[in-house]
């Protein structure tokens, strides 16, 4: 079973990205810039971050699309062209490269690994290194959705407890919603893809349980093409949390369980806080 390594948050403006995750209660790292043209900012948890990202000033800089070569620079840009939003899904990996092949295997993508590295700076201002591999997998039924695992290859170069201190008290990833018109068309991939089993609600939801979190299809409110819509992020006090809210002005939903902030004011992502 995997878990949560990142989401994909595609924003048109990302320092105005940025302020807003600020003011919801979370750290925000500085800004990255990739060599296949786009730039990011980090939210990062325990074992899991948010990746804000946008296109840079130099659209050559994307390459395209290959035979059995998945171009992540032109999967941000097109998702950008539609609308902002969460549109690529990261588990881990132990062995990207061996994922890769199954996937290939298992008939859900036959895409090439894709391995790069950087060089970080610690917030000490000491020099550091990270590298990752990403394997690709794709879901025939859902084209707007994007899914790849992300091997680690220094991971205690990249994960930083300093880094993992927000504001409103956030722990963790611990849930992705994929809205859909027809959720159980999605169980197969989806369990391939988590190393888990779907589970099938009364609702006819499909939850596929990973380690720590889940991946929930619903089809709540959805359109004629599946989209991965919103994630939900581990509090320690909802009551704080919407004080917290409060007091920067953004409006939410609360249940008993929740706060919901609408993808309306949230750059096209709905973002749910839970209680640990």
């Amino acid at each position: 079973m995997r878990r949560i390594d990142h989401l994909v948050v595609a924003v048109r403006d990302l320092d105005s990205a940025a302020d807003f995750y600020r003011r919801l209660g979370f750290q925000v790292g500085a800004r990255n810039r990739h060599p296949w043209g786009t730039e990011n900012r980090l939210v990062q948890f325990r074992s899991s971050f948010i990746e804000l990202i946008t296109t840079g000033d130099d659209p050559a800089l994307i390459p395209p699309h290959g035979d059995g070569v998945f171009s992540f620079g032109a999967f941000v840009r097109d998702s950008l062209i539609r609308r902002e939003g969460f549109p690529m899904l990261v588990l881990d990996s132990e062995d990207a490269t061996g994922d890769a092949a199954a996937f290939a295997a298992a008939g859900i993508g036959a895409f090439q690994p894709f391995f790069f590295e950087r060089k970080g700076v610690r917030p000490d201002g000491t020099p550091t290194h990270v590298a990752f591999t990403l394997a690709f997998a794709a879901d025939p039924l859902a084209p707007e959705a994007g899914y790849f695992v992300c091997q680690q290859h220094f991971p205690e170069n990249f994960w930083n407890p300093s880094f993992q201190i927000h504001a409103n008290g956030g722990e963790n990833i611990t849930a992705v919603t994929l809205t859909t018109p027809r959720p159980q068309a999605h169980a197969a991939f989806l369990s391939t893809f988590g190393r888990s089993t779907a589970d099938t609600g009364t609702d006819g939801s499909v939850t596929v349980p990973l380690r720590g979190g889940r991946i929930i299809a619903s089809s709540t409110g959805a359109g004629e093409t599946p989209r991965l819509t919103g994630f939900a992020v581990q509090v320690p006090s909802l009551s704080a949390t919407a004080a917290l809210l409060q007091k920067a002005d953004i409006p939410f939903h609360a249940t008993a369980d929740t706060l919901t902030i609408s993808p309306d004011i949230a750059f096209g992502t709905a973002i749910v806080f839970e209680q640990t």
